[in-house]
């Protein structure tokens, strides 16, 4: 089966496996089991087989993965068996914090610059990258064949910036600005909006059977309020 077949659902799990293989290599592990792989990620063990039996038998029935070999087959599979180069748009506090973040702990990425159009960040250094200014980036991008890129700019310029981008030949863009962003087939954008993301957790922060009964109590309380208004 080719990766084109492949769900979006499976293509995001594989870099969890790759995490969790890197964490084992590690401590030496060289064999683990899909139970103990389902232990780590939090997915199904029957889950983890099928996802990788997607693209080929990686494991020994009643054995398990070698961890190296498993690894190295994955990496391959996502693209990372080379260091990926990225750019990185937009060097406020986000993408000032992802640029040193990937620099010092992701070895799959090489971050070749960063833009902004601020004229009070172009020229600092970011873990020895230099910011640029944005007008640059169709140079970058063609001079070192860069298809990924992170977007973390105000929502009112992000379409703006991948319109641009993608003109070039940028193909997978990482979205941090809170804005819907529209690409050509081919193109293929993530979203992450941190915002959402805590607003969604903090739901989980209170009792929900509380909540809910509070809800409930207030939409009666609202009921009773028109009934009375009625009469």
């Amino acid at each position: 089966m080719t990766s084109r077949s492949v769900s979006k659902t499976v293509v995001k799990r594989l870099p969890v496996y790759l995490r969790i293989l890197d964490n084992l290599i590690r401590r030496d592990v060289e064999i683990v089991s899909s139970r103990e792989l389902s232990l780590e990620s939090g997915f199904s063990a029957e889950q983890i087989r099928k996802d990788l039996a997607y693209f080929g038998a990686f494991g020994t029935r009643g054995t398990g993965y070698n961890t190296t070999f498993l690894r190295d087959k994955l990496l391959k599979i996502i693209g990372l068996d080379q260091k990926t180069k990225i750019i990185i748009i937009g060097a406020g506090h986000l993408g000032t914090a992802l640029a040193r973040y990937n620099a010092v702990n992701n070895p799959y990425v090489d971050i070749v610059a960063i833009f902004d159009r601020d004229r009070r960040v172009i020229g600092q250094k970011i873990e020895q990258i230099r910011v640029l200014p944005f007008q640059q980036a169709p140079e970058i991008i063609r001079r070192y064949h860069i298809k990924v890129a992170l977007i973390t700019v105000p929502a009112g310029s992000a379409q703006q910036v991948v319109d641009e981008i993608i003109k070039h030949g940028v193909t997978a863009i990482l979205n941090f600005a809170p804005a819907k962003l529209h690409a050509p087939e081919g193109v293929h954008i993530h979203n992450s909006d941190l915002t959402i993301d805590l607003q969604s957790l903090i739901y989980y922060s209170t009792a929900e059977e509380e909540r809910l009964l509070r809800l409930q109590q207030e939409t009666e309380e609202t009921k009773s309020q028109k009934m009375l208004k009625l009469e």
